[in-house]
This record gives C-alpha cells, structure tokens and sequence, in this order.
C-alpha cells in the first residue's frame, strides 16, 4: 500500500485586493496562486520556477500555512492545515520550516545566531535547556560551521555562513518539508554551488522534502525531482526534471529555457522567443493567459483557459497548442496570430 503525498495541495487560490481612493476601497483582486494543485512526496525536490511576481513565493508560503488562502485547501502530513486549531497548528509547524532568500534580512542584529537558531526548541518546548544548547551545537557542525559560531552576531559573519545557520534554523526542528524560497539568489556562485551540495547531502541525509523557489533553471535543473512551471498563479507545466529540461511542451517554458546561457551550440543556434512585456496582473487577457506573448496562439486561446493534462508519463501541460501536438521537440519556431 503506497503512503498519501507528505503535502496535497488542491485548487488553492490567494488573492489580494486592489485599494483605491481616499478610503481605500476595495475595486478588484490579483489572483496570486489561482487554483493550484499540486503533491510533493516524501524526500522529494520539487522546483518552482517563473518569473518574479508570478506568485512562486506566495504560494511557498501559503502551503506552510504563513497566509491563509482565499480558497482551496492544503493537507500536510495527512492534515488539513487551516482546519486545525492554534495548538494544533503550532505542533504542526515544527515539521515544515523556510530557508529565506536573503540571509541577512532574516537575523536579529540583536541576538547571537545561536539563539536564533534555538528559538524554535523554546517556542516549541522541545528538550531540556541544557540539552538545547547541545542540539544547537551539533547542527552548527551538521551545516559546516564550528559550535562557537553560535556565539557571534549577524553581522560578524559573511552571507554564505548566514545563509549556512538559516539552514541550520530550519533543521533544528527536524521537519519533513522545507520551503526554499530562492537561497541561493543572493550569493556568489561559488558559494551557491556549495550551500546547493549542502542542501542535497542534508536532504539525503534527514530525508527531507524540498520545495524550492527560484527563477534560476540552472540550480532548479541540479537540485530538484520534478519541476513545476508558474505563470501568473497557474501551473502551466509539470514534470520529471530531465524530460521537462529536454523535451518541455508548453511556449512559456521553452521561453525561459531558451534564455539561460548554455555552452551547447545546438542550443544556442535556437531561435529565442520574443515574449514582449508581462501583462497587468490585475487585468489578465481572456482565455489562456499565456496568449498575448506567445508565438503560438491561436484563436481557441482566447476562448478558454487550458486546464493541467497529465500524460501517462507524469508530463502535465495546460496548453492548446501541446494538446494538439504542434509543439513537439524542436526549436519553438512557428509563428501564429495572438487571437
């Protein structure tokens, strides 16, 4: 009998109100994540990749339960998330945790990392005092750090170390999912490269589930399983990493892969889509919302909003053009009218 997924999301949405006026009436909503389905099982990486505002780390945060939906549900660990009471949901937490994008934003310039890191043993009343400090030191040395650096501030300390205790903070607590929410955007290359090793040896290691959060193909291609494709709120693409890497059938993604610089002349001979700028969030176009940046819109497009298809394979697409096969392996090349 196989295990339900460690977290089910099905058809989340969040919107936020759009203000105006002198009493800040309310005059419309952005859909940041509109329905949202999605599952991540035990000791997976599944990435999320899109462009900035697409709704990535909305929805990141929404399924640690940091923000409530507008609508939808989420079931963690074979629980229903915001149907559990304030204790409930306190004992939830401590089995998913977030690793923050910028490690120097997210300290207390007050406070040593080390307590920092120990605040999650106290809010959760988990161990001895005594026996705290222990555990605080032992995951200092789990994540590359010496014990005694749980003694120095934030700003003693380089951005790749920070970013080394944010990972230590969220494992104090050994979760089962940890939300990574872009980790490695703010810091040099060679120190991605090593805090990415860091987080694949430690998910091996605690057998973790990642979800991570980035708009870099490059790391998501390393680090994860499968990767989910955002648009604007909306999953338009979901696979296996090699096949959506080497065979992805929605424009959209064969856009942004077609702009990460590669060193392969076959791929660098390709044809780079012209997307034109993104659309209003608050004013979307009618039927797929791909559709006024895509090279192959056609009018049933404009029609109707395409619906995630899953192929046997695990290979899910929300596109008319995939569902009638004219964009199969190849450069993306042909051209169509917008609708």
């Amino acid at each position: 009998m196989s295990l339900p997924p460690l977290l089910d999301v099905n058809g989340l949405h969040v919107r936020y109100p759009i203000r105006k006026g002198l009493f800040g009436g309310v005059v419309g909503h952005v859909s940041a994540v509109d329905g949202v389905s999605l599952t991540l099982n035990r000791g997976e990486t599944l990435g999320l990749v899109g462009e900035s505002g697409c709704g990535k780390s909305t929805l990141g945060r929404t399924v640690i339960a940091l923000q409530r939906p507008s609508a939808g549900n989420v079931r963690f660990r074979n629980q229903d998330l915001f149907a559990l009471s304030s204790a409930e949901l306190k004992q939830q937490r401590r089995f998913a945790q977030l690793i923050f994008q910028n490690p120097r934003a997210c300290f207390d310039p007050r406070r040593t990392v080390g307590s920092s890191v120990r605040m999650g043993l106290d809010i959760q009343e988990l161990l001895d005092p005594s026996e705290r400090e222990e555990a605080v030191a032992g995951i200092f040395r789990k994540v590359g750090l010496r014990p005694e650096h749980r003694f120095r501030y934030p700003h003693e300390l380089s951005g790749g170390q920070l970013q080394r205790i944010g990972i230590a903070r969220a494992l104090i607590l050994k979760p089962s999912l940890i939300v990574c929410d872009e980790p490695v955007s703010a810091l040099d290359v060679s120190v991605q490269a090593q805090i990415l090793n860091l987080l694949s040896d430690l998910k091996a290691e605690f057998e973790l589930a990642l979800l991570f959060v980035s708009h870099n193909l490059a790391v998501v291609e390393y680090i994860a399983d499968r990767v989910a494709v955002m648009y604007y709120g909306r999953i338009v693409e979901i696979a296996p990493t090699h096949a959506l890497f080497s065979s992805p059938r929605h424009p959209y993604t064969r856009a942004l892969l077609a702009a990460v610089p590669t060193m392969d002349i076959a791929r660098r001979d390709d044809p780079v889509p012209r997307l034109g700028d993104p659309p209003d969030p608050a004013n979307l176009p009618t039927g797929c919302r791909f559709r006024n940046r895509c090279p192959l819109a056609f009018a049933r497009c404009a029609e109707a909003e395409p619906s995630l298809v899953t192929a046997k394979d695990g290979h899910g697409v929300a596109c008319w053009a995939a569902e009638s096969a004219s964009i199969d392996a190849g450069p993306m090349t042909a051209a169509a009218s917008n609708g």
